[in-house]
């Protein structure tokens, strides 16, 4: 989908992945969907309570994996 985006799991990464990796990843989401890369004013306030939304889901869903039989828990 968005080349910017990584997968934030092990193996893949090395570590469990940080909430700036989270964050990150969630903005460029953010970005690629809504077709902005800044929004305008009037846009901000949706604009960032969607990045906090996709942050949270991704921190619990790489909380909730299951890797190579031992759990891979998110930062934060």
């Amino acid at each position: 989908m968005c080349r910017s985006i990584k997968t934030l799991r092990p193996p893949v990464l090395p570590e469990e992945a940080t909430e700036d990796e989270i964050r990150a990843a969630a903005l460029q989401y953010v970005r690629k969907v809504s077709g902005f890369r800044a929004p305008a004013a009037h846009n901000r306030e949706v604009f960032d309570h969607a990045v906090d939304a996709v942050t949270a889901a991704t921190a619990e869903l790489l909380a909730g994996l299951e890797v190579r039989g031992s759990r891979a828990t998110a930062s934060g």
